[in-house]
């Protein structure tokens, strides 16, 4: 008996140690100025990192995590070609209803299971910063799990830091599809859909995606000349004050209308005649309304309401056709 509970405690282990160092392999290769596949590494590394942490927790409290079927009053589990036991997969482990990671940490845990079987078979290219908010927080969301569910010491920060940038950090370098045409109609497809069935609250949860706005940061005190970026709560007294010397954190909503408030935008341009039936012809003829384009979402479950991309698009046609609409 005690030699299988020593057994039993150097299995757990180990698999906190393969899970951190997965981790900590995955950073560090997105940080790597020389290696191109970044996202598609640090993908497949971090799943394997959380599924060894998830698979150290049940062991921990006798969750049975492998697969099996269940024959009369035994167990047959099922195995390999080469008869290893067959253990339950991330996705199986989030599914369990003893998992210990909330809805948000999970939701971003699904996406990127989601978005490895979207590019898998196939070469993608530039989704490195379109999705670094989310690989941010699925660092951070493991750095927290870890500690929480195995002790702070076992906290994979102390080992990171900020990876320096030889390119400047644009503020109009935002999390959208329409900067990245040239991803597969697939990966946009998944993306949209993924980000189309969360709830606003879901969608800006910072356990989802770690947003964050950088502002230049010139040092003119003492003591601050050796810091590239300085962070303000939003909600801080300091904040109020706010000029070019502090980068804030705050989640920016994207701005949402409706159809009579860009009707009233285009008349106010000029366009006089265009009406909310011409609109309705128009998204209709561009199926403007399909995810994988982005112009616009669903809210509180029945309300269609369309993003700036979609106002633009129409500002586009208004220009075009200018005889017909003034």
């Amino acid at each position: 008996m005690t030699k299988r509970i020593r057994r039993f405690g150097s299995l757990k282990n180990e698999l906190i140690s393969k899970s951190r160092e997965a981790v900590l392999a995955a950073v560090q290769i997105f940080n790597n100025p020389n290696i191109s596949f970044k996202a598609e590494s640090y993908i497949v590394l971090m799943i394997i990192g959380w599924t060894y942490l998830l698979h150290a927790y049940y062991r921990e409290k006798g969750v049975e995590h492998r697969y099996f079927k269940q024959r009369g009053q035994r167990r047959r589990f099922d195995r390999t070609k080469k008869g290893a036991f067959k253990y339950w997969e991330l996705e199986q482990c989030l599914r369990e209803k003893l998992s210990p990671i909330d809805k948000d940490t999970s939701n971003n845990l699904r996406f990127l299971i989601g978005l490895r079987h979207e590019i898998e078979h196939q070469m993608t290219t530039r989704i490195d910063d379109l999705l670094s908010a989310r690989f941010q927080a699925c660092c951070l969301n493991f750095n927290t799990y870890i500690q929480k569910l195995f002790g702070e010491e076992l906290g994979i920060d102390k080992h990171l830091s900020f990876s320096l940038q030889f390119s400047t950090i644009e503020s109009e370098q935002k999390d959208m599809l329409a900067d990245h045409p040239e991803l597969p109609a697939n990966i946009q497809g998944y993306i949209k859909d993924f980000d189309q069935a969360l709830t606003e609250k879901e969608y800006d949860n910072q356990r989802y995606a770690y947003r964050i706005l950088f502002v230049p940061k010139t040092a003119n005190r003492v003591g601050q000349a050796d810091r590239v970026i300085e962070f303000v709560k939003s909600d801080s007294p300091l904040a109020e004050n706010l000029n070019i010397e502090y980068a804030m954190i705050r989640e920016t909503e994207r701005k949402k209308y409706l159809p009579k408030q860009i009707v009233k935008i285009m008349k106010s341009e000029g366009y006089k005649r265009f009406t909310i039936h011409k609109h309705t012809i128009l998204w209709k003829s561009m199926d403007a309304k399909k995810n994988h384009k982005g112009f616009g979402t669903i809210v509180t479950g029945t309300h269609w309401c369309w993003y700036e991309t979609w106002v633009e698009e129409v500002r586009k046609h208004c220009s075009e056709n200018a005889r017909d609409y003034k």
